[in-house]
């Protein structure tokens, strides 16, 4: 069972195109100024099963995004959803954390849910460094990441200015 917040379809803003946005419950970051604080007790929301959350994705046929709180409070979970998205459903995948990059390449426990993602927008939101303009993050320090492209090269992809 993943514990979910919400499910947004036909979502624009968490990636690019008409997206179907799956909102995880569970946060350790609690930036100040969230737009979704009720997301970081992991109790919030309700149950929902694979089957229930593929079958959605499937009826709106729109490429994923994966957000929350945070998917990488609930890794190993949410690396066997992402898994299937792909194998099953042959989706893109967008995942928003709190976690820098650096951290997550270095951390085992986050690999098998980095390993089917395709396009990270890490870091904290930082409410000083809050701008409306930008597109598909909130605040200036966020990245969004090629991760095939970082995983496959060794080093990070930023692909952030593609979407200025």
């Amino acid at each position: 069972m993943l514990r979910v917040i919400d499910i947004s379809e036909g979502t624009s803003v968490d990636g690019p195109g008409l997206r179907t946005s799956i909102y995880f419950a569970g946060c350790v970051h609690r930036c100040e100024g969230c737009h979704n604080p009720q997301s970081w007790d992991p109790q919030a929301g309700r149950d929902a099963t694979e089957e229930e959350l593929l079958e959605i994705i499937k009826y709106n046929d729109f490429p994923v995004t994966l957000s929350g709180g945070d998917p990488f409070y609930n890794p190993e979970l949410v690396a066997h959803f992402a898994k299937r998205i792909k194998n099953e459903l042959g989706k893109n995948i967008w995942c928003y954390t709190g976690y820098k990059w650096e951290y997550i390449i270095e951390n085992d426990r986050f690999r098998p849910l980095l390993e089917q993602i395709d396009v990270l927008v890490d870091s904290s939101f930082i409410l000083a460094q809050r701008n409306i303009s930008l597109r598909f993050r909130g605040s200036e320090n966020q990245r969004i990441i090629d991760v095939q492209a970082s995983l496959k090269e060794g080093k990070l992809v930023d692909i952030t200015k593609s979407f200025d």
